[in-house]
Order: C-alpha cells, then sequence, then structure tokens
C-alpha cells in the first residue's frame, strides 16, 4: 500500500449497501472477482473499487490464484462495530420493553 493511499475504517467499508452485500457473500466461502461481479448489477471496475475499500478496512483479503484473484472475509475488524453497536443495546431493550407493556396493555 502506497504512503499516500487513504487507509479506511472499518464504519466508512459498511456503510454502504453493496459493500455489505459483498461482506456477506464472502461470510462463507472464498470467491473469485469473476463469480462476486455475477452477484451485483455493477461493473467490474466497480466490484473492484468496492473490494478494495473492504481490503484497505482489513475485511476481506485477497490472494493470487493462477490468473485469478480470489477474496475471503476477514471478520476481525467486524469486533470494531460490534462493540461499538453493543453499547446501545440497552437503549435498544428499553424500547422494545415499554413497546411490549404498550401492546399487552388494555388501554
Amino acid at each position: 500500500m502506497k504512503d499516500t493511499e487513504i487507509k479506511h475504517d472499518v464504519f466508512q467499508a459498511v456503510a454502504d449497501p453493496t459493500r455489505r452485500k459483498m461482506l456477506i457473500l464472502l461470510a462463507d466461502r472464498e470467491m473469485p472477482i469473476t463469480s462476486i461481479t455475477e452477484q451485483f448489477p455493477i461493473s467490474r471496475t466497480a466490484v473492484n473499487k468496492h473490494l478494495h475499500v473492504l481490503a484497505n478496512a482489513g475485511l476481506v483479503q485477497s490472494k493470487k490464484v493462477g490468473r485469478e484473484t480470489r477474496y475471503k472475509l476477514q471478520p476481525e475488524p467486524l469486533k470494531e462495530l460490534q462493540k461499538w453497536l453493543s453499547f446501545f443495546e440497552k437503549y435498544w431493550a428499553d424500547k422494545l420493553s415499554a413497546l411490549k407493556e404498550y401492546v399487552e396493555s388494555d388501554d
């Protein structure tokens, strides 16, 4: 990676719905870029740019196998997201409890 190249963080990387779909696609298997491209209504160049952002955030790893490049999920950086989101779980639980009480009330 060049020194002038921007390093994307995990939050930026998962902000885009296409990249989130790519992560789900790569969750269970390693895939070549041609197979990934077939799953999206965008060009191979666009898929490559999305994969580049994911790689810069450490969320995917690529390797050359013969003439093709294969990608696989690297889930470790997602722990940062989980940690951040877990802070807000108490608020979600409170809201769901209040909704349950409201729905179950006789009023």
